[in-house]
């Protein structure tokens, strides 16, 4: 796809990967959408960022587990630029709880954080996909986690939704080709403010340090890291659909030899 120009739509993007995706399609030439529930200074900011990038921005508020505010927003792109080319499932929630204690968790939990992660995505594809088809095709990517493979997370409720997300994925991309593809990103750990206050600054620095000190690529992810490869799945992966790429720095690989740093002992 050619990103110059088309109309893009990133869920989530007033701060973190969203808010990286936004700007790198922007920087690319898009006309982004800049979607947010709560944080609307972060929004503006980010909408700030890409229009001094020259790309034309517009901003929505839109709580995507509200299938009213999906299909508005979705509207609201095709009124002011007459077509929708990509959709960027970016919008997360998530839950508190002691993955050993399952009271901690309560049913409520599970339709909360499957709201916006599950239905939320299924919800924005479905507003989307007519303005898509109807201008010959498009490219959806859903931001996922690797906790999807690993059944790790902040929750078991955010972990099984992640798993769920996959599916989806797979599941529309068999349904919408040929015009459409469909694909997703499972990050692991991302340097993002919503990580941080989800697991709480210490918690996070000890997750980072492991996760740093195990993964072959030795380092945490940025969001610019992720927001490259969803940016590889809108552009250039023209004959990749249904795929579920990780973005872990090889955390997967963990428990094998790793080559010792530089000036470290044998």
């Amino acid at each position: 796809m050619n990103i110059d120009g088309a109309v893009i739509i990133v869920t989530g993007s007033a701060t973190g990967v969203g808010a990286s995706c936004a700007r790198m399609f922007a920087e690319r030439g898009a006309r982004v959408v800049v979607n947010y529930s709560r944080s609307r200074d972060e929004a503006e900011e980010t909408a700030s960022a890409c229009r001094a990038l020259g790309a034309e921005v517009e901003v929505v508020q839109a709580d995507v587990a509200e299938d009213a505010a999906c299909r508005a927003m979705a509207a609201k792109a095709v009124d002011r630029w007459g077509r929708l080319d990509a959709l960027v499932n970016n919008a997360a929630a998530t839950v508190a709880s002691d993955p050993f204690d399952l009271e901690t968790l309560s049913a409520a939990d599970f339709q909360k954080v499957f709201g916006v992660n599950v239905v939320g995505a299924y919800q924005m594809c479905r507003a989307v996909l007519p303005a898509m088809r109807a201008g010959g095709g498009g490219a959806i990517v859903n931001v996922s986690s690797n906790v999807a493979f690993t059944g790790g997370g902040s929750s078991l409720a955010y972990t099984a939704s992640k798993g769920a997300l996959n599916a989806l994925t797979k599941a529309l991309a068999r349904i919408c080709g040929p015009e459409i593809r469909v694909n997703a990103v499972c990050p692991g750990i991302i340097d993002t403010r919503w990580m941080r206050q989800t697991l709480g600054t210490d918690a996070y620095d000890a997750l980072a340090a492991r996760f740093a000190a195990t993964a072959p690529l030795g380092r945490v992810a940025t969001p610019d890291d992720v927001a490259g490869a969803v940016i590889w799945l809108v552009e250039g992966a023209e004959f990749v659909t249904g795929e579920l790429l990780s973005v872990d720095g090889g955390i997967r690989l963990a428990g094998g030899a790793r080559k010792p740093a530089a000036g470290s002992a044998s």
